[in-house]
């Protein structure tokens, strides 16, 4: 008995550029309710057709569709053809990129703080005397 193994292969569009327009085209894509929540059913029912998608909702087909190219511009969904389906899924790449711009810098920061802080309350020095650990981060980020 011989078993066959099979592979998928999505080929995603990834935004490489961090230009404004493109974040302008994702906030814009990400602040109506319904877009956000095309979003929330794409992420759990991966591959699942515009028909099947736009059922969820009172609007017409036709402004599902509408709803779908923004967040296609956007390159918050990557449709694939099947036939005569169009098989949508979530691209979760251009979200991560919003959080890598803004909030992984200041996570960082707070969270070698709070390190700061709880040296200070144990008692404990922080590891270089009297430089925190956030000064040294920071300086080693800057290259000094």
């Amino acid at each position: 008995m011989t078993s066959t193994l099979r592979y998928v292969t999505f080929w995603l569009p990834i935004m490489t550029t961090s230009l404004p327009d493109d974040m302008d085209a994702l906030f814009q894509a990400l602040a109506h309710r319904d877009r956000r929540r095309m979003l929330d059913i794409l992420r759990d029912r991966p591959g699942c057709g515009v028909e099947e998608l736009t059922r969820e909702f009172a609007f017409t087909r036709v402004a599902g569709l509408k709803h779908l190219k923004v967040l296609e511009r956007a390159g918050l969904v990557v449709s694939e053809r099947q036939g005569r389906k169009r098989a949508l899924y979530f691209n979760v790449v251009p979200i991560q990129l919003v959080y890598d711009r803004w909030a992984t810098e200041y996570s960082a920061l707070w969270a070698g703080k709070l390190a700061d802080l709880k040296y200070t309350i144990e008692g404990n020095e922080a590891r270089d005397g009297d430089e925190s650990q956030v000064e040294r981060r920071e300086q080693d980020r800057r290259g000094a």
